[in-house]
Parts: C-alpha cells; sequence; structure tokens
C-alpha cells in the first residue's frame, strides 16, 4: 500500500503524540506521584540528620572549684559508598587511630553510609586524620562532635559525685540524681553533602541548637574533703577493715561539708559491676553500737524520767533480765552510776534501765523522731531507710539491747543526723548536699536552703546531753584519744559486735566508730569515723583506740583550715609556745 505524503505525515504526528503523551505520563507520575518517595530517597543519600551535643553541666564545690567537666572528644563515621579504596585509607589513618591495618580496612569494605569507626577520639588526633585525608586526596571520613566526662580529682569525692554512663547519662551520685538538670537537651540538624562527602552549607535544612545542662554546685568543701580522705585512708590502710567511712557536717544547717568512704574508686575508669561503687555512708546497715545511746539518753532526760544526778542501779557490771544476762563488758563493775556517767562509762546496762524508765512505746516514738527506720532525704541515690522494728515485733529482752544500739540497722548519716541534733539545740535538719543549680548564664534557678525535719528534744535536754559527752572525751571517758588541743569536744564511742549471718554475734569482729562535735558551746562540726571489722590487737579493737584517734586528727586539721580559735585555757604548755610562735610568724 502506497500512502501519500500526507498520510505519512498524519502517522508520524500520531506516533510523536503518542509517545510525548507517554512521556509526559510517566513524567507526572514521576513528579506527582512518586514525589514524595523519591525526594525521600534522594534525602536518604544526600541530606543526613546530624545530632548537636549538649554539654553536660558542671558540678563545683562550695568555693567554685570544678568537680566534674566535660572533655571534647570527636566521633570518626565512615561512609563507605565514597571510599572506593578502602585499603588506601585504612594504610593512611590506622596508626592514628590505633586500630591494626587489617581489621580497619575490613571495616572500611562496606556499603553503609554511617559506619561509627572509633568513639571518643581527642580533638587533635582527629585534626591530624582529616590532614592526612586532604592530604592523600581521600574521603569518605568525617567527623561528629562528643564529649566524655571528665573528674580532675581522680577518687576523691567519688562515691558523691557519681559517674555517667557512655550515653552522657547519670549512673550514680549527683550525676544520677540531679540528672534532669546536668543532662541538657541535645539538638540537630539536617545537612546535605556533596558526592565527596563535603558539607554543603548553603544548603543546611531545619536546626534546633542543643541547649546545654545546668551547673550544679555542692555543700562540700574540698579542702575538709581532702583532710578527710586523707586521715580516713591512713586509717584504712592501718587497720585494714571491709569498709569505713567518714562524714562532716554544719550541725545548725544540716549542710554536709566532707564524706568519704573506703573502698573507692576513679570516676574516670569505671569497671563494670565495681563494689567499690557502694556508698557505705547511704547504704551499709549497721547495728551502731554505744553511739545509740545518746538517743536513749536524750529520751529520758527529755520526758523528765531521770535527771543527769539520777543513780542507776548497774548491778555490778551483769544484769539479768527476761533469761538473759547483759554485760558492761569491759567497763568495770559498777554498782550505780549517775545518768552522766553512764554516757562517760558507756554502760549497757544504765542505757537499758533509762529506756526501761521510758517504756517500749515511748522509746520507741523518740528512736522514730530521731530519724531512725526512715530516710535521711539528702540527694543522693539508693539511700536506704535502715531497720527499726515496730515494739510490737519486740522481743522480751529488746527493751534491755536496742537502748544500747544492738538490734536496729541505722545507716552512718543516720547516726551523724542524731549527732547533729544534740549539738544544734534538738533540732533534726535534713542533710543537705547540692547548694544551688544554676542555668546557662549562670542565674539560680533551684536552692537548696536549710531544712529542719522536727524538734526532737528540747534545748535544755541537748545542754545536759552535751555537757555529758563532753566528758566522754576526757580521762574519765572512753574517748580521751579524740581530745583535740585547745578545744572543748563531744562525742560518743561506739563498738558493737558484727552479727553473724547464721545467727547471733561474732565476739571477735566489730563495728568501731566514734561521732563527736566541736567546740561544745558553738559547734562548727560534727564528724563521724566508723570502721567496719578493723583488724587490730583484742585490747584495741575499740572505738575509743581506733576510730576516736581519727577523729582526733580530723578535728585539729578542721580547725586550722576553718580559722577556728583556739581557748588557751585548753592548751598544754608546749601547745601554748607552739600557738605563740607560730601567731608571731604570722601564720
Amino acid at each position: 500500500m502506497k500512502y501519500t505524503a500526507k498520510t505519512r505525515a498524519i502517522i508520524a504526528c500520531f506516533v510523536l503524540t503518542t509517545c510525548f503523551t507517554g512521556f509526559s505520563a510517566r513524567l507526572a507520575q514521576l513528579q506527582i506521584a512518586k514525589h514524595d518517595e523519591y525526594a525521600r530517597l534522594a534525602a536518604q543519600k544526600h541530606i543526613a540528620k546530624q545530632p548537636i551535643y549538649a554539654r553536660r553541666g558542671r558540678i563545683l564545690d562550695a568555693h567554685g572549684e570544678i568537680l566534674a567537666d566535660n572533655e571534647p572528644l570527636k566521633t570518626v563515621v565512615a561512609d563507605g559508598s565514597l571510599i572506593p579504596h578502602p585499603e588506601k585509607v585504612a594504610a593512611a589513618i590506622a596508626d592514628l587511630l590505633e586500630i591494626p591495618e587489617a581489621e580497619l580496612r575490613e571495616t572500611l569494605t562496606t556499603p553503609r553510609k554511617y559506619l561509627v569507626v572509633k568513639a571518643e577520639v581527642p580533638e587533635a588526633v582527629a585534626s591530624q586524620i582529616a590532614a592526612r585525608m586532604e592530604q592523600k586526596k581521600l574521603k569518605g571520613i568525617y567527623f561528629e562532635q562528643d564529649f566524655r566526662r571528665f573528674y580532675p580529682n581522680g577518687e576523691m569525692l567519688c562515691h558523691v559525685l557519681g559517674c555517667t554512663s557512655r550515653e552522657h547519662a547519670g549512673v550514680d551520685g549527683v550525676e544520677r540524681s540531679l540528672d534532669e538538670f546536668l543532662r541538657g537537651q541535645e539538638g540537630f540538624r539536617y545537612i546535605e553533602r556533596d558526592r565527596t562527602g563535603k558539607e554543603l552549607v548553603p544548603y543546611r535544612g531545619q536546626e534546633r541548637p542543643a541547649r546545654d545542662g545546668c551547673n550544679v554546685r555542692l555543700t562540700v568543701d574540698m579542702g575538709l574533703q581532702s583532710i578527710l580522705e586523707t586521715e580516713l585512708d591512713a586509717a584504712y590502710k592501718q587497720y585494714r577493715p571491709g569498709t569505713a567511712v567518714a562524714i562532716l557536717m554544719e550541725p545548725q544547717t544540716g549542710r554536709i561539708l566532707a564524706m568519704a568512704n573506703r573502698p573507692c574508686f576513679d570516676p574516670n575508669h569505671i569497671v563494670k559491676d565495681d563494689a567499690t561503687m557502694k556508698n557505705c555512708a547511704i547504704m551499709n546497715m549497721v547495728e551502731p553500737g554505744s553511739t545509740f545511746k545518746i538517743v536513749t539518753a536524750a529520751a529520758a532526760l527529755n520526758d523528765k524520767a531521770v535527771t543527769l544526778d539520777t543513780m542507776i542501779n548497774c548491778e555490778g557490771g551483769r544484769f539479768s533480765y527476761a533469761g538473759k544476762v547483759l554485760h558492761d563488758h569491759g567497763h568495770g563493775d559498777h554498782p550505780n552510776l549517775c545518768v552522766a556517767d553512764v554516757l562517760v562509762k558507756s554502760s549497757n546496762i544504765g542505757a537499758a534501765k533509762l529506756a526501761m524508765k521510758l517504756g517500749e512505746l515511748r522509746f520507741h516514738e523518740y528512736i522514730r523522731s530521731f530519724g531512725f527506720g526512715e530516710k535521711t532525704g539528702i540527694k543522693l541515690p539508693s539511700e536506704i531507710s535502715g531497720l527499726i522494728h515496730p515494739p510490737h515485733k519486740w522481743t522480751k529482752i529488746s527493751i534491755t539491747r536496742i537502748p544500747m544500739g544492738q538490734g536496729v540497722g541505722v545507716t552512718p548519716l543516720q547516726m551523724v543526723c542524731a549527732m547533729a541534733a544534740i549539738a544544734n539545740g534538738g533540732k533534726l535538719m535534713m542533710p543537705q548536699i547540692v547548694d544551688t543549680v544554676f542555668d546557662c548564664a549562670g542565674k539560680p534557678i533551684v536552692t537548696f536552703p536549710p531544712q529542719m525535719v522536727r524538734q526532737v528534744v528540747d534545748p535544755a535536754t541537748t545542754d545536759l546531753v552535751r555537757s555529758a559527752l563532753k566528758d566522754v572525751v576526757s580521762k574519765r571517758g572512753t574517748a580521751v584519744l579524740a581530745t583535740v588541743p585547745g578545744f572543748t569536744v563531744a562525742g560518743k564511742t561506739g563498738t558493737a559486735e558484727k552479727s553473724d549471718p547464721h545467727g547471733g554475734y561474732y565476739h571477735d569482729r566489730y563495728v568501731t566508730s566514734f561521732i563527736g562535735f566541736m567546740p561544745v558551746k558553738d559547734p562548727k562540726f560534727v564528724c563521724l569515723v566508723m570502721l567496719d571489722d578493723p583488724k587490730a590487737t583484742a585490747e584495741n579493737l575499740y572505738g575509743g583506740t581506733i576510730a576516736a584517734p581519727v577523729f582526733a586528727r580530723v578535728g585539729e586539721r578542721t580547725a586550722r583550715y576553718l580559722n577556728m580559735q583556739p581557748d588557751p585555757a585548753l592548751l598544754v604548755p608546749e601547745t601554748q609556745n607552739l600557738a605563740v610562735r607560730l601567731t608571731k610568724a604570722g601564720h
């Protein structure tokens, strides 16, 4: 069949029209129906969401010394689609990354567009890697900003500060309890890269800036913390106890000036499941022993059941009650003691009879009023409440054992709070470890002022107890080794037999402690020293011989640090001469 020129023209136009109609339909499908799908694929290929890390807030001591800070680091990231020759890249940077070349080459042989090669790389090393990649005209390696938590004082104050995880979340200590303030909020930005992997800054997309964390100032004074840790460390090495605790508190406000535990750890180098991370000051439950007698005496005096001069029949050191015998072990066979001397001589029998004058219910009320059996409320995680059984669960002999600190479970911090109440006129204060939280601009947003929990006993009662505790730290008492030249010291020793998990008590293992304050008229600090299961000869296994001397050394150094003025009348001649010489020398 022959077609005319006109027919051929019409057919050609029809074919062209059909083709262009098909192309237009396909173009419309791609541009309209498939727009979102292909836009997403393009974004996945060239656009990435880059996190903007928030700076975690600093932790400071009471004077602004940095206790926890951030060390800037880089995360090395690879885009496998931009690395045609992974062997060349591996050869160029393996030594800087401290990764075997063969291992790095295998890692980089991947089509993945995002691969973390190594985290926590110092910024100086990252700069060297970037320079070497540029020098050798290689591509596919880039960096993300990161940081690492850094504790400049190492082990010091470790249990209070705690630590953070690799994801920068608080794990323990203040890092955990104040995490909501410290962690800040991470931001992000959408970035577009060219085929070499470089960011196209003019095409940078949506961005949300990071909000840095708040700074936290503690009540702890690192000068006092250093004193406390040095002396506790010396005792820990000398006596090799299972654990050791020391706490320094300002009694009028409840501010924790220092807190230390042994064993300890370095928060810069955390070992997984490290048992040394336990903060024994708030997590250990112990039977306190004779330090608990301050509660018994204060309760009896406050209820007017006795006076300091009331005589107590101490049964010659052997008291039979409910079929059991209670001894005044190591303190003589006293037939009679006044209430003051019950504390001075640390008579178990005397304490038992004071509680019996009150009765089980009333005595239990005072124990709970002093804060035992409940958490103190300190801003530290994992605090325990201890264990105080209600009277209906007491045995027949509980009224004679609990007054001497046996059959109750307390934390070291609870004992410090109880003694602080004796020192400050009967006010149970909530212990404070955090002073202020500041925003990024340095403006205070949260403060933690002193907070009284309750009035436990009358001020007149605490005056009486203080006068007796002052004599404990004398040649008449059990804590003569706690004496600090130039100052009046009041305190109480404790030597508690350790309980046997299989029942009963060990007769050669003890929790030895001393808790005291100075000066008596205007106490500047309360200090507890507690060593659990120290190793010493039998004649020296007492709170007065092990813990009291540690208090004395801490007290003397703390007095100098706080510029407390000694009473010349209380200085021995040799010490007086030394004080005069130091004064003339300008010290």
